[in-house]
């Protein structure tokens, strides 16, 4: 079974904890699913991105928005999509074109890219053009590389929390659905990607549940900066072993 799923019993079992453990971040503060399992994978199993990350955080978004779907703020996502389709072209168009040790390159620098951005403490008003923008770069970035939480992380950072979940998973839903029909088409989405998601989906699960918890109960103060610490560290990890 793991032949199918293109990876070892030992990489398998690694990676279901990182999924927890990213789904268990993202559902507690909003993103970071992938900041924690793209660096991971793309490490044991770089041909595996960006599909079987997306596809694991369209169950995560929607169970995210059915949570707390009072915070939603629709009008931002309409935007965000408006934008986000000709970022999801742009992203589908690197994917199509470019060596797999090269995306793992540019998952590492865009792990090392989002880790500095959420960092930032500049507050970015929310327009119709600071969404647009941001839906461009979210589209690019995700449809690339997986990770497209952090331009849209980067508006809501200071929002209440059920505000910024809410919002970017209900972007992250909608985006992800794009960039995957953008990847069908470019001809990159295999079936073992889909198996291996599938598997993994319990991982997803459990950190969701977990997230709910934490969500209501604990300050993610400190659990920020180590999730972010250890995206750095295992980004440059990624990017050694993509480098020519």
């Amino acid at each position: 079974m793991t032949a199918v799923l293109h990876l070892t019993p030992a990489a398998f079992a690694a990676v279901i904890v990182v999924v927890a453990i990213g789904a268990a971040v993202q559902g507690t503060v909003g993103f970071g699913a992938n900041l924690v399992v793209v660096p991971v994978v793309a490490v044991v199993e770089p041909a595996a991105l960006p599909v079987v990350p997306m596809l694991l955080v369209v169950p995560l978004a929607v169970a995210m928005v059915r949570r707390e779907p009072h915070g939603v703020d629709r009008r931002a996502v309409g935007w965000l999509m408006v934008g986000r389709l000709p970022g999801t072209l742009i992203g589908a168009w690197v994917v199509a074109r470019v060596a797999v040790d090269t995306i793992s390159v540019l998952c590492g620098a865009g792990v090392l890219v989002a880790v500095i951005t959420s960092l930032l403490t500049t507050t970015v008003r929310v327009t119709p053009t600071t969404t647009v923008a941001a839906g461009v770069a979210s589209g690019a970035l995700g449809t690339a590389t997986s990770i497209g939480g952090p331009p849209v992380a980067l508006l809501y950072q200071h929002h209440e929390g059920p505000v910024l979940r809410a919002t970017l998973a209900a972007t992250f839903a909608l985006g992800t659905v794009l960039s995957l029909a953008a990847l069908v088409v470019a001809g990159v989405v295999d079936g073992w990607h889909v198996w291996l998601a599938l598997a993994l989906l319990p991982g997803t699960a459990a950190g969701i549940a977990a997230s709910g918890w934490l969500a209501r109960r604990a300050d993610a103060g400190w659990l920020r900066p180590a999730i972010l610490a250890f995206a750095a560290v295992t980004a440059v990890v990624a990017i050694a072993r993509g480098w020519p």
